[in-house]
């Protein structure tokens, strides 16, 4: 019988292990990994923890590329996004290929995952959500759908998420995944839901990506508590702006 227990222990004693250093935050990377490159560049990896909060796939040319890097980079964690979920579900299931596609899924990178196993199980080892020491909680969307992964009884909901979300992407469960990680970015506008899931999971604030902002450094909502790190980084996302800054998608969490 598979257990997650291992895998989930393996998350927090790399977590751990990076607790001395900065947090550097990267948002939605899908794939373009010259900007990506040249946004890390001031952050040696031996230096910083660095966080990626999924969608490191599609739209750009080289998501396995970036995949592979996440990985391979020391001091790093990186979190589960959507369109990591939609590329296994096509991985598994032909007939998702052509929905993946239509959401920016690269045949190509399709092909090469499937010949790396190895790197098709990291993936389904990525937790959804990562707790810091300082009570940042890392998420991909800014949103508190993930509750319907479990009963808001539970005594660690941030674990427990965890473990449903990693039973499902071993079960066949994608598309429950595709549906919660998908939700619209709602903690910028929506202050007592923000408040709620705080208190829920025990965290002081929460940081996300998903939804492309339009400034020049990670958006800041309800005096810290809610911020936004996807500033449009990859040229190939369809809400990519000219001129999108680099510091919008990546830099280190200040306190």
């Amino acid at each position: 019988m598979r257990t997650g227990a291992p895998r989930l222990a393996s998350i927090l004693l790399s977590a751990l292990a990076s607790s001395d250093l900065p947090v550097l935050i990267v948002g939605d990377v899908h794939g373009d990994l010259e900007r990506l490159f040249a946004a890390l560049k001031p952050y040696p990896a031996e230096r910083w923890h660095t966080i990626f909060l999924g969608d490191l796939v599609d739209y750009g040319a080289f998501g396995v590329g970036a995949l592979r890097y996440s990985r391979d980079r020391a001091n790093t964690d990186v979190i589960l996004g959507n369109h990591e979920v939609a590329m296994l579900c096509a991985l598994r299931d032909p007939s998702r290929v052509g929905f993946w596609i239509s959401v920016g899924g690269q045949p190509h990178d399709l092909e090469e995952l499937r010949r790396d196993e190895p790197l098709q199980e990291w993936m389904r080892e990525r937790p959804a959500l990562l707790e810091l020491a300082d009570r940042s909680l890392i998420q991909h969307c800014g949103n508190d759908a993930y509750l319907e992964l479990i009963s808001i009884a539970e005594e660690d909901p941030v674990a427990a998420i965890n473990q449903r979300a990693n039973d499902l992407l071993h079960s066949g469960g994608e598309s429950l995944l595709w549906d919660l990680l998908s939700s619209r970015n709602v903690f910028e506008n929506q202050s007592a839901r923000l408040e709620r899931w705080l208190d829920l999971t025990h965290s002081r604030r929460v940081v996300f990506g998903h939804r492309p902002h339009r400034s020049s450094r990670p958006e800041i909502y309800h005096g810290g508590k809610a911020i936004n790190f996807d500033g449009g980084l990859s040229r190939s996302h369809r809400l990519h702006q000219r001129g999108s800054a680099l510091a919008a998608s990546v830099g280190p969490l200040s306190d």
